[in-house]
Order: structure tokens, then sequence, then C-alpha cells
């Protein structure tokens, strides 16, 4: 028996424990910097497979060494993250969320879990294969500054370091049975906009008495979008949006004093985003000035852009295909949806590919982040298996 035909074995013989594992990390999700029970129950799988691991790291994270032959000849590490998000479930499902207004809605239960079986897997062939992989259990991904950003400040790239990091998603439109990749630039970086604009408010009847935060709210959200569609490279995917606009007093005839607005902004160039941070600053001071009223423009920089490094997810897209088979390996677009795993592809190279966990004809289709979703739980072969033979194939490079 081939090592590939091992761990579709083995992926297939732990397929039930690897749902329990998934199960069970769904109904107990954990908010960010808050998963204590998941880091517990994570280290706990581990050491009853006889698996060496080092827990608190970034608070409740968690790094494992497994050490094949000549476990000195290279590192790969493989991540996945734990946390959930403030959502309340609306499936009803055995495995349904048991803490109200809290749900994996997002598929960190997945990626735990998947990691897990890889880990299993990657135990019991240990003999078969030289190097060392490096799982790193991540907290917070959700959640600004990210727990990728605290881990890697913690030191869980060096001790052994690795030569590459790979790491995967659930990615409902896909189906199950097949996975997605996309070498270079593929997710954005994440900027949280929060902005205060002050006037003078008064009766509505009369406005050359006052100065009208909303208008001038209007105008600068008019301006800011010609950032976008005039500054930037229009072959360089930008977005600014504003999600939330809010008036301090105000009604259909009082001018109110202040709004306050939230946005996000997104580029995939970490130069252009320094730059579009530094003119939306400047044309909103500018023109709020100019009309008479007052501003406090403030950037919470976000994740940066996620760089799948070329060379690595080529290969690793090539390992995919003779593991799954080139009819269930696809190409994938860019998205400026943000990952914290964007902090790892700007420390070394990188590949971050999208497991399909869909299944219209059981009626799994809702996206992520939604009180609905769920996965076809036959991905879950597919999410341990591959991650094992995606180490084991890029160690064998070396």
């Amino acid at each position: 028996m081939t090592l590939k035909e091992k761990i579709q074995q083995l992926a297939q013989t732990h397929h039930p424990e690897i749902v329990a594992l998934r199960r069970h990390i769904h109904q107990n999700p954990e908010l960010s910097f808050e998963e204590h029970e998941t880091g517990k129950y994570v280290a706990s799988q581990l050491s009853a497979w006889g698996i060496a691991h080092q827990t608190g790291i970034a608070g409740t994270g968690l790094v494992a060494l497994i050490e094949g032959r000549n476990p000195g000849k290279n590192t790969v590490a493989l991540r996945a993250d734990m946390d959930a998000l403030p959502i309340l479930e609306a499936n009803e499902v055995p495995y349904k969320s048991q803490k109200p207004g809290i749900m994996h809605a997002c598929g960190h239960d997945v990626h735990t879990a998947s990691l897990l079986g890889a880990a299993k897997i990657l135990h019991s062939t240990r003999d078969d294969w030289e190097g060392t992989v490096k799982l790193i259990f991540q907290p917070a991904e959700e959640r600004l500054p990210g727990g990728a950003s605290l881990m890697i400040k913690e030191g869980v790239l060096r001790n052994p370091s690795p030569a590459s990091i790979v790491g995967q998603h659930v990615h409902p439109p896909l189906a199950a049975g097949k996975v997605g990749f996309r070498p270079g630039r593929y997710m954005g970086s994440c900027d949280e906009l929060y902005i205060t604009i002050t006037g003078k408010g008064g009766h509505g009847a009369m406005p050359h008495d006052c100065i009208d935060p909303i208008l001038m709210a209007a105008h600068m959200i008019t301006a800011l979008q010609q950032i976008v569609s005039r500054n930037n490279d229009p072959t360089m995917p930008t977005v600014l949006t504003f999600g939330k606009i809010n008036s301090t007093g105000g009604a259909t005839n009082i001018i109110p004093n202040e709004v306050k607005m939230e946005g996000t902004f997104r580029t995939m160039d970490e130069t252009w985003r320094r730059e579009a941070h530094r003119r939306m600053k400047h044309l909103a001071e500018h023109l709020i000035e100019g009309m008479g009223g007052k501003i406090d423009f403030f950037i919470d920089v976000g994740y940066p852009c996620l760089l799948n490094d070329e060379p690595l997810t080529l290969r690793m897209r090539q390992y995919a295909e003779d593991y799954l088979g080139s009819e269930n390996v696809v190409d994938l677009p860019v998205r400026l949806t943000a990952e914290d795993f964007s902090y790892y592809s700007q420390e070394l190279p990188a590949c971050f590919y999208r497991l399909g966990t869909g299944n219209v004809a059981k009626g799994i289709t809702s996206p992520v982040h939604s009180d609905t979703f769920d996965i076809d739980e036959e991905a879950l072969k597919v999410g341990a298996g591959l991650m094992a033979w995606l180490a084991v194939e890029e160690l064998k490079g070396f």
C-alpha cells in the first residue's frame, strides 16, 4: 500500500471520529480570545494520541509537533483557527450550539477538527515520511489584532522554523469533495474606519443657522469614493464601504450636532493601502473643515493582504490533484474578504486554499457568517486527509 493510499484509508477510517470532534466543538463554541475549553479539548485529544504539544500561546493557542524519520530534515506547518462568532444559530440539528448567541458560523470547528484528524493520520504514519510537521491551533481569527499576529510575536514560527505553512477554509459554494486554489494575491487587507463629524445643530427649517453634519457626511462619502475610482489603479481590487451612519439627536425637523460613521477599506496591495489611508484622511479633513465642521478620522489598521506563494501554491495544487483527482480541484477568484492567515503569508511561503463543504441536494448552501451555515460532513474526509497529504508531499521535496 502506498503512503497516499494509507492516508486515504485512515481518513476514511477516522471519519466518524472526526465528525464527532467537529460536532463537539460546534456545540461548544467560544468567542475570540475566549477559547479556553476548546483549547483544553484539543489538548486532551492530542494527549490521548501521544502527540507532544505546548499550550497557552497567545492565551488559548496550542502548537504540536509530529516528527517523522530524520525530523531535522525540514518542517512544514499546518494551521487551524478555533474561535466562533456572536451569532444565534437557527439550525435545528443534534449538534446545534449549546451557547445562545454564539455559533461556529465560519467553519472554524471544521478547521480544528480537520487538523486534529490530520494530526492523528500523521502520527500513525510517522515512520513513512521524513521531517517534522508543526500543527498550529490558533485563537481569535475573527477579531483584531488577530490571533495569528500574536502567535507570531510569541514565536510560533520558531523552534523549529517551518519552511512553509498551509491553511484551509470552508467554502460553501464548492461541493464537498472538492478544493480550490489561487496562487499569488488571493484575499484583501481589512481596515476599519471610525469617523465622527461635528457641526452645529438646530431647526431643520433654518439650515443657515446650522452647520449640518449630515450634509457634510454625504459630501464626504461621495468624495471618498473618488479615492477608489480616480486614484487607484483599476486593475487593483479595492473597495470602500460605509455600513453604519448614526446621528446624535436629529429628527425630521432637527439638524443634529454630530454624525458617527463606520466603514471598511480593503485592497490587495500594501503600498497602495498606505497611500489610500493618507489620501482618505487628507481629503476628509480638508473637506469637512472647508464646510465649517470638525472631523475625527480614525483608521483601525487590520489584517494585511493574503499572498499565496506562487511556487508553493502550484505545488500544493498538484499534490491535491494527485490525491483527489484533477476534476476535484478548481481555480479560485480573488476576493476582498480578509483572513489573519495573511500574517503568516507575510513571514514565509504560505498557501491558503478552500475546502468544499456544500451540498445542494442536501440543502446545505448557506454562506459563512449566516445563522444557518452548516456543512456536508463528508468534507471532513478531505479536510483531514488532504492536509496530511500536503504536508508529507511538501516534506518529500526537501
